[in-house]
């Protein structure tokens, strides 16, 4: 962890539902403008733990704190931390602007403050002519561009996003995850999904649940081990052994800079680790694809440790 302030910490938190423990001792923190990944399948504890973390629940025990409160610290939080909670409604005869503005007034904002946030929130999600629309006739992916809106006015220093591009065809999901990494050092962002290609893509550190408990966090690069593993997949069909267009394992492993390397014979891909230490990924790859090719081994694909998909199946 570096050097900048926490602005979520969570310390041995517990959450039962009578006999049901559905986030058991979860401990994790997220440091001030990071975007950090809340990761596992149906029932591991995510959105428990997202539903502490905005004050709708309150843990059965440890603690939790958000910039140094409690999430149920209305007053010391207000206007610092912004919430999109999944399938939010919005109210259906309200304007956008109407919506937009009260939210700013409930923060705390003066009239033509909330005025001048509520239309620049707007402006962020492409939704400036929106204004004067009804919420209820909104489309799915304009309500979820304005609902996002609302969890970003006036600048929050944490938001909390659970699933924010459910449901959204593939262009305005991307235009939603430019928007979050626009984001990045100026929030702490926390981000429950399953979409784990997006999450890859846009967090800089990640927690996996399983069963409400952490079995993993760290780093993007840390859980995909892209500073200490590579990946090289050869054309389908190519078989172990010494020889023209064959895998030489023996020769891949006596490489100095290789730790340990694994061939899938099935799905004819090269699994290499290796000492950060002694080396850096580029410089591994290089040795690596010398080899290959010199034996004259088809290449089709190369990449920097194991996909967050990967390493999620792996461990839940």
């Amino acid at each position: 962890m570096s050097d900048a302030p926490i602005a979520v910490q969570l310390r041995n938190v517990t959450k039962r539902f009578g006999a049901k423990t559905a986030v058991d001792g979860v401990s994790l923190a997220v440091e001030a403008g990071q975007v950090f990944g809340l990761i596992g399948p149906n029932g591991a504890g995510k959105t428990t733990t997202f539903s502490m973390l905005a004050g709708y629940l309150h843990p059965t025990a440890g603690s939790l704190d958000v910039l140094g409160f409690a999430p149920s610290a209305v007053d010391a939080l207000r206007g610092r931390l912004g919430v999109l909670p999944q399938d939010a409604l919005l109210p259906a005869t309200d304007t956008v602007g109407q919506l937009l503005v009260h939210m700013g007034r409930l923060q705390g904002l003066p009239a033509a403050a909330a005025l001048e946030k509520a239309r620049q929130a707007l402006a962020e999600v492409e939704g400036a002519d929106w204004w004067t629309q009804r919420c209820g006739a909104l489309s799915h992916g304009m309500a979820k561009r304005v609902a996002l809106a609302q969890a970003f006015l006036g600048s929050p220093d944490v938001v909390l996003l659970d699933e924010p591009t459910a449901g959204l065809d593939p262009r305005v999901a991307y235009e939603m995850r430019q928007l979050v990494k626009a984001k990045r050092g100026r929030a702490a962002i926390v981000i429950s999904s399953h979409n784990l290609q997006e999450l890859e893509e846009i967090c800089d550190a990640a927690a996996i649940l399983d069963r409400g408990r952490v079995v993993a966090q760290g780093t993007m690069g840390e859980l995909t081990a892209a500073n200490a593993e590579i990946r090289v997949k050869v054309k389908a069909g190519t078989r172990r052994g010494t020889g023209p267009g064959l895998v030489d394992v023996a020769k891949l492993r006596s490489l100095e800079t290789v730790r340990t390397l694994d061939y899938d014979d099935e799905g004819c891909e090269l699994y290499v680790s290796f000492e950060r230490s002694k080396a850096e990924a580029e410089a591994v790859i290089g040795q690596v694809l010398s080899v290959l090719l010199g034996d004259g081994v088809p290449i089709s694909g190369v990449a920097k440790g194991r996909s967050l998909e990967q390493r999620v199946m792996d461990l839940t």
